[in-house]
């Protein structure tokens, strides 16, 4: 992933309501929720609702499928990981003990983030 491209997608989550979207989406994942489930779960209103969606789906974090009358939305997770990836590709670079220490100080479970070192 290029530098541009993640300060595309981080654009895009800097808004409390985006990234509350953003989350609720991956919770939902590979499923996914309609518009009228996000606006109630966010309680949020349509119109606010929609510039959010536009904006995610701009950044390619989010696509949409039209179901009947209805547009389910999903968050695309394979660019999430490329975006955690591209954060952390680097980190204590030839020492993995030492990102084994931060892993361990981090509140972050071992199961989302396992020690590959």
């Amino acid at each position: 992933m290029k530098t541009k491209h993640a300060v595309t997608l981080f654009e895009a989550l800097s808004s409390g309501t985006r990234l509350d979207l953003f989350r609720l989406l991956i919770r939902h994942a590979p499923a996914g929720l309609v518009a009228g489930d996000i606006a109630r779960l966010l309680n949020v209103s349509a119109s606010n609702l929609s510039f959010h969606l536009k904006a995610l789906a701009h950044a390619g974090l989010i696509t949409m499928e039209k179901e009947g009358k209805f547009l389910r939305y999903r968050a695309e997770i394979p660019l999430m990981l490329d975006l955690i990836a591209y954060l952390t590709s680097e980190c204590c670079s030839g020492n993995p003990a030492q990102c084994s220490n931060y892993r361990e100080a981090s509140r972050v479970e071992p199961a989302v983030l396992p020690d590959h070192g």
